[in-house]
């Protein structure tokens, strides 16, 4: 077996023979991310909080999970500049794009559901506010709809990835 490598005579390609190591290497290391990224965030549930005696769940992604979000971010942005990329090109769009959909979500959610709470209390349970404010009112009717809509079906998703990649999610968000 040795004689047969001997007989190939690698020593007369060397440049060739490292770069399809070097190749091999990086593209066994962008394997293992991706398999990580695939094997960390697939089980990951929100974290759920009920939302006053309503029936309805705030939603957040816990605290170590969002920091492993930000690591995450920069490892796939950081595949993006090596050369062998063209191999796992899609896979690292995808995760790209997933991650960066939580991010945004994550982030955009919290600062909806604070504000849609503390709303809720002047649109919804206040006769003197929807007297004063008819019109407003019934434009917070539809927020409130929409928002609600919006956090049952988290609550039915649970696992974080599969309800950001959602391409209603992100839109309905901004919407609110």
């Amino acid at each position: 077996m040795l004689k047969f490598i001997f007989d190939l005579k690698l020593g007369n390609y060397q440049e060739d023979v490292e770069e399809i190591t070097d190749q091999a290497a990086n593209e066994a290391k962008m394997e293992k991310l991706i398999a990580d990224l695939d094997k960390y965030w697939k089980p990951i549930d929100f974290v759920f909080q009920p939302h006053k005696d309503s029936g309805f769940y705030l939603i957040r992604l816990g605290e170590d999970d969002f920091e492993m979000l930000e690591n995450d971010l920069t490892n796939v942005s950081a595949m993006f500049s090596n050369r062998y990329l063209a191999t796992f090109e899609d896979e690292i769009n995808y995760w790209n794009k997933a991650l960066n959909n939580i991010t945004e979500i994550v982030t955009n959610l919290a600062e909806v559901q604070r504000t849609w709470s503390f709303l809720e209390n002047l649109f919804i349970h206040s006769d003197e506010v929807k007297k004063e404010l008819p019109t407003e009112s019934m434009k917070f009717v539809e927020i409130d709809k929409n928002m609600k809509e919006l956090l049952a079906d988290g609550h039915k998703t649970q696992k974080a990835l599969d309800f950001c990649v959602k391409d209603w999610v992100l839109p309905s968000l901004e919407k609110i």
